[in-house]
């Protein structure tokens, strides 16, 4: 089998088979194939596209190209989530304890964040002592005994897709469908659970951008999946304003305990219960998904999604009692206000530009080798639909000195004020 003649077949429009798709993955997974004919093909997919059949050929080739988590000897459904990423995210912060408090067992490999604000682990390290490198066979014991685990990815999971989308970073590769779905959908056949479900973000905060390309990439998803065996859910979720209030780190890890508490942001709540009604059911815990989501708000009453939340902390070697005095948290030297200009409803929130706010603070990265400064953030004070007065608080800047007043601005510039209320719409839509 030659490269050329597979780089040929998809740049003239036709259709690669298993064993050709096959051939690349391993061939460039151990340097047989080199960068300038992986870029030719990722550009031929980029132009051409792939059908359901050869994206998930290429998610299971990537899957099979390093090791594979082996969850058969954890009990019960195993369930995973994976976000495509926005601004203020941190659902699989309240979302795994909830869901584990009624017995399901939540096994969740994340990543770093690049941008914006920090990933899932970045976030939990604000927690002190927190340990994010927990070996394979730990993560399972955790899995078992105490119902989830949130780690980082072990060092040859999906070797093939790491390389991949490198190359595809600095090939202007990385916004093609099918691509993305393959990458996502390898980590997470890699990963072992039974039950995924994708919260697919879309808007000006997200990477896709348009509902219609994001529907796009959640069907194939779900086909994928679907294709290997997975139960698969997909709720498209609207990222045009932040999730929740806070953006930043520790900022993001007490709204979270917070709303495990029972007074969190309502978005982030009903995006939770939402998620969690499918993975409840879908494990056949409950048989209809509003049973599951009141059990849910009943879980968070009675404290015990919390004492799962602070069970799971302390399992990883943090210190649980954050979560019951959150001042332990790094505090922010200084708290500066934004403040409306003029009276009238809040019609917008820019959450690409919020999140870059956060990130000229230090809430994020923009290179992988700056240090986050789990302090700093951004809390919104106001959502869209709600009325502002002229003098009112828009949002709260927690600075420790870096880039204050570009961040500032930026914030501020971010918020539109119109004269008629506008009711958000979060749930856009789910594939099944």
């Amino acid at each position: 089998m030659l490269m050329t003649e597979i780089i040929e077949k998809k740049r003239d429009g036709f259709k690669l088979t298993k064993e050709e798709i096959e051939f690349f993955v391993k061939g460039y997974t151990c340097g047989d194939i080199p960068d300038y004919q992986a870029s030719a093909l990722c550009m031929a997919i980029y132009l051409k596209g792939m059908d359901d059949e050869e994206a998930t050929f290429l998610a299971m080739a990537m899957r099979d190209s390093g090791d594979k988590m082996d969850l058969s000897s954890i009990p019960g459904k195993k369930v995973d989530k994976h976000s495509t990423g926005g601004v203020g995210d941190k659902t699989s912060l309240v979302l795994a304890p909830l869901v584990a408090s009624f017995g399901l067992k939540f096994a969740k490999m994340s990543g770093r964040g690049l941008g914006h604000t920090g990933g899932t682990l970045d976030k939990l390290e604000s927690i002190k002592g927190f340990n994010i490198a927990v070996e394979p066979e730990n993560f399972i014991k955790q899995v078992k005994n105490v119902g989830m685990a949130i780690v980082g990815q072990t060092g040859n999971l999906t070797p093939a897709d790491k390389k991949l989308y490198a190359l595809r970073d600095v090939t202007a590769t990385v916004s093609s469908i099918p691509l993305i779905a393959s990458s996502i959908m390898s980590k997470k056949l890699a990963a072992g659970s039974d039950i995924i479900v994708l919260d697919v973000k879309v808007g000006a905060g997200a990477f896709m951008k348009t509902l219609d390309d994001a529907r796009h990439l959640a069907k194939l998803m779900v086909q994928i999946g679907q294709n290997c065996g997975r139960d698969m859910t997909a709720v498209l979720t609207n990222m045009e304003e932040p999730l929740g209030l806070a953006v930043g780190n520790a900022l993001e890890v007490i709204e979270a305990i917070n709303t495990l508490k029972g007074h969190g942001p309502k978005d982030l709540l009903d995006l939770c219960l939402e998620i969690g009604s499918y993975q409840l059911t879908d494990a056949n815990i409950f048989k209809t998904r509003d049973e599951a989501k009141k059990a849910m708000l009943e879980h968070i009453e009675n404290g015990m999604a919390l004492a799962k939340f602070k069970e799971f902390v302390a399992a990883q070697g943090g210190d649980a009692s954050f979560a019951d005095d959150t001042s332990k948290f790094a505090q922010a030297k200084e708290i500066k206000e934004i403040l409306s200009t003029k009276d009238g409803f809040v019609s917008h929130i820019d959450a690409l530009a919020i999140g870059h706010a956060g990130m000229l603070l230090g809430a994020g990265r923009e290179t992988m080798a700056d240090k986050i400064d789990p302090a700093v953030g951004i809390v919104l004070n106001k959502k869209v639909g709600d009325s502002v007065k002229k003098g009112e608080v828009l949002a709260y800047v927690y600075t420790n000195g870096k880039n204050t007043e570009e961040s500032m601005t930026r914030a501020f510039n971010a918020f539109e004020i119109g004269t008629n209320p506008v009711e958000p719409q979060l749930i856009l839509d789910v594939v099944r």
